[in-house]
């Protein structure tokens, strides 16, 4: 009875290393159901159809409990990175020495993004619609999010 249990046991572990670990359908899978079903027929074969009946109906229900408890939240949160990223591509240093009205020049093609040298600073930079060539003077006009938005300097 005891190569039974045994049996059922590695069949479980390897099921919870299919779930958790190797995705998709996988040796352990396979290896897995291949020990569930033989520790029943083994139990069937060797005890008879009531332990045989018994062993299949606890192996089911422990099956089933270990796949719920391997799929709830808390078990995946273990094994998820938690991490918070704060930032953004643009700092707030760098906002903050640039004004709506400064004026700069694009050092790539605005088409409509690109990268604008306003007040010192490379910044990516957004056109208000229309190309605007390299080394073009430009205008800040305001700001969405990380991004400035620049027109062209008419002079």
């Amino acid at each position: 009875m005891t190569g039974i249990i045994i049996l059922i046991i590695l069949g479980l572990f390897l099921f919870v290393v299919e779930f958790l670990l190797v995705p998709g359908v996988t040796v352990a899978g396979i290896g897995g159901l291949a020990c569930l079903v033989g520790g029943v027929f083994w139990a069937y074969s060797s005890h008879g159809n009531m332990v045989g009946h018994i062993t299949l109906i606890t192996t089911v229900g422990v099956t089933l409990l270990t796949v719920v408890l391997a799929l709830r939240s808390r078990t995946w949160k273990n094994f998820m990175l938690n991490t918070n990223i704060a930032g953004s591509i643009a700092s707030e240093e760098n906002t903050t020495n640039i004004k709506p009205g400064d004026e700069g020049v694009s050092i790539s093609r605005l088409a409509p993004m690109g990268k604008a040298r306003i007040n010192g600073l490379v910044l990516e930079a957004q056109s208000t619609g229309e190309y605007i060539d390299p080394r073009t003077k430009v205008i800040v006009i305001r700001f969405e999010g990380s991004k400035v938005i620049v027109k062209p300097k008419i002079d």
